[in-house]
């Protein structure tokens, strides 16, 4: 792959405010998320704390506090919590309607592939995808598994950034041999009901 073909990581994420934390750019952002799921894994994974039970606890001293400070600040005349107004715009719910409507059509669309067209390269796909899942989860526990997928996040992209071109030709042989493969399995599944049907023939 040319130079000129390859896109930059930094691109592939957004180029924003994202890219530049998965991406270590600004480093606050990307300390703070480690920080905090470290220290949430070993609060529920090690520790054996109750998710909800801790949820709720903190939600209760939160309302406790803020309604002590609120009513605190009217008697002693000083400010009120900073706490902006908490509401989702109309524009943010619309671009989460959409983005979710869009997913759901691209896995509505996978399985029409899968049964109607009998697309043999897609049910491979999706069988390979779905029983790595099933065995990586098998491994983990699902906080561990959410604690790793952060890890690799933070890590990943900047590692892909380092080592891009080395990565792509890998993975450019890597598709070219799968490429044959599906091929070949595509040939063999449309030769054999032409091979059936000339036995009948010849019976």
């Amino acid at each position: 792959m040319s130079e000129v073909d390859r896109i930059s990581i930094y691109d592939a994420l957004g180029g924003g405010a994202v890219a530049d934390t998965l991406l270590w750019r600004k480093c606050y952002g990307g300390v703070v998320i480690l920080i905090g799921s470290t220290v949430v894994w070993l609060l529920f994974e090690r520790a054996g704390y109750n998710f909800l039970a801790i949820f709720s606890n903190s939600l209760l001293l939160l309302v406790v506090i803020l309604f002590f400070w609120a009513k605190s600040a009217s008697l002693l005349n000083r400010p009120l919590p900073p706490i902006p107004n908490l509401d989702i715009s109309e524009e943010s719910a619309l671009l989460a309607a959409d983005e979710i409507r869009l997913r759901i059509n691209t896995v509505l669309s996978t399985l029409h592939e899968i049964a109607v067209d009998g697309n043999l390269r897609t049910i491979i796909l999706v069988a390979f995808g779905l029983w790595l899942i099933s065995f990586i989860g098998s491994l983990f526990n699902f906080l561990t598994l959410i604690y790793i997928g952060v890890l690799l996040t933070f890590s990943v992209p900047i590692l892909y950034e380092t080592f891009q071109a080395q990565v792509d030709e890998k993975l450019i042989i890597v598709h070219k041999n799968m490429s044959g493969v599906l091929k070949k399995a595509d040939l063999i599944l449309q030769k054999v009901p032409v091979s059936q049907r000339k036995e009948k023939k010849a019976e």
